[in-house]
């Protein structure tokens, strides 16, 4: 196997600006995010297996998005090990 070198002693990494494309990506994503949410002002009727409660969209999809993000976040370092 040939390996070829430009002379940089650290890895190359795809950056768009001076910005690594993976921070372009997530901002993307996030404005993406806020931007559904916005549209999404309604109120709506969630029930629950007891109670039932009124809030507008935008607070039960960011309950939900925290509800999923959250323990992903926090168990992302487990699959590692």
């Amino acid at each position: 196997m040939t390996k070829i070198s430009d002379g940089s002693s650290r890895p190359r990494r795809s950056e768009i600006g001076g910005i690594p494309a993976r921070y372009i990506g997530i901002g993307v994503i996030v404005i993406l995010a806020v931007w559904f949410l916005f549209a999404n002002l309604d109120e709506v009727r969630i029930q629950f297996w007891v109670f039932t409660v009124t809030a507008s969209l935008w607070i039960a999809l960011l309950a939900t998005l925290l509800a999923g993000g959250v323990p992903g976040w926090m168990l992302k370092g487990r699959r590692a090990r």
